[in-house]
């Protein structure tokens, strides 16, 4: 069945538009058995064009990034709502993943949901992301219910973005919220295929789409609790041991509880105790920079924690190995000449990502041009500029238009500064 909004007129992004409220194009039901998810995947089968996607977690909520709810939309399917822990004993979604192989799957944010879809075996052979599209077309908003508004003249509630979708039922107003994210999906990617077509930026959408699809997956980095929000305030090997055990001792039991760390001890109330350790768990108990809804009735597992941190010999270095730049403040004294070419390329880069009417940071991540002016190849000519970009992750399209404006503003910025010639004679 397909969505009433497909023949809506889209809105011109110049003009004011006329909004109404977005208001599902059928009843909401969630798909929970194994009848009911074979007789969806018949009908993803029997619909036309590209399949929007959407899912569902509780961030915030549970330790695990699993998708809780999976809504799907195509042309001449109507709207889907799967329920991932309700299926799990009947279907690995083979069926559903050979429904949609070889199809165009449009999501908002892909990057975002791709992880949990890939997690019960949904990974997609071509995508459109409708939020890095409206970034490329330079809309100043870029949140879905913005780009539905611009685009569709539709009002998209969005105040149940940040639920607990673990939750059992789910509320019926959280239902229509999830059967509108993809309802209306398809519609704004055809309408942003226009736009990027007429703007001549349809090459460089596809690259990008491909580049979130293939991005690869991050490797977790081999001390996880130096990621504790605060750890830096720690001081001595000693006190960040006591950090470490009592990381590892929260993500342990968030695992096993399947609860968000933080919802159990803030990394706040870690990092108090680590900088200053109690010399006992009734002191531990007492401290009142120490909260959280776990922090007492599991006070056992938490002093534990501390006594091993003050007990290990397997002391933590105080400081590890990193590619991390310094910050572009200091650079002026500890890299003058990269300061220099960092200076000269930026606001040639924003000027052109101006005129090309795109975000600075899409045109080129601040992080690769930091990193070619820190150590830029021997040969400053576009060549091997586009070598290094290339080497940095950037796309074709990027490489194309940055290179040459890179090593021009480089060699620009390697010139004798003529006020400091002056100063100096």
């Amino acid at each position: 069945m397909c969505c009433p909004h497909v023949e809506q007129g889209v809105a011109d992004p110049a003009e004011e538009p006329v909004v109404h409220d977005a208001v599902p194009a059928e009843p909401v039901e969630v798909v929970a058995s194994r009848e009911g998810y074979l007789d969806a995947v018949e009908r993803i089968r029997a619909g036309h064009g590209p399949i929007a996607v959407d899912a569902e977690r509780a961030s915030g909520f549970r330790y695990s990034q699993r998708a809780y709810l999976i809504q799907l939309f195509r042309r001449g399917s109507g709207t889907i709502m799967l329920d991932p822990p309700a299926l799990a004993a009947v279907t690995d979604f083979a069926e559903l993943a050979d429904a949609m192989r070889g199809e165009e799957w449009v999501l908002h944010a892909a990057s975002q949901d791709l992880p949990c879809l890939r997690e019960v075996g949904l990974d997609p052979d071509r995508v459109f992301d409708t939020e890095l599209a409206a970034r490329l077309l330079g809309f100043e908003r870029v949140g879905l219910g913005a780009v539905v508004e611009q685009l569709l003249g539709l009002h998209l509630a969005k105040e149940h973005s940040a639920a607990d979708w673990s939750t059992r039922p789910l509320p019926r107003s959280w239902l229509v919220y999830a059967a509108l994210d993809v309802e209306l999906l398809v519609d704004v990617r055809d309408a942003e295929a226009r736009l990027l077509d007429e703007a001549g930026k349809t090459a460089i959408a596809e690259q990008e789409f491909e580049a979130v699809r293939t991005r690869a997956v991050r490797a977790a980095p081999a001390e996880p609790w130096r990621r504790l929000s605060g750890v830096h305030a720690v001081r001595g090997a000693r006190n960040l041991a006591v950090a470490r055990e009592l990381w590892l001792a929260r993500d342990a039991y968030a695992r096993d509880v399947d609860s968000a760390p933080g919802r159990l001890v803030p990394d706040a109330s870690l990092v108090a105790v680590a900088r200053t350790p109690p010399s006992s768990k009734r002191e531990l108990a007492a401290m009142r920079s120490f909260s959280g809804r776990a922090s007492r009735n599991e006070i056992d597992r938490w002093w534990a924690a501390v006594e091993a941190g003050l007990a290990t010999e397997d002391l933590p270095a105080a400081r590890v190995p990193s590619d991390t730049l310094p910050p572009p403040r200091a650079w002026a004294d500890r890299n003058p000449e990269a300061d220099r070419r960092l200076k000269a390329a930026r606001p040639a880069i924003a000027e052109l990502a101006e005129h090309l009417n795109l975000p600075t940071e899409n045109l080129l991540t601040p992080d690769v041009l930091r990193r070619v002016a820190w150590e830029p190849p021997v040969e400053v000519d576009a060549d091997a500029i586009a070598e290094v970009l290339r080497a940095q992750g950037a796309r074709e399209w990027q490489i194309a238009l940055t290179a040459p404006v890179i090593a021009d503003a480089f060699v620009r910025g390697g010139q004798p500064d003529p006020a400091s010639d002056a100063d100096a004679s």
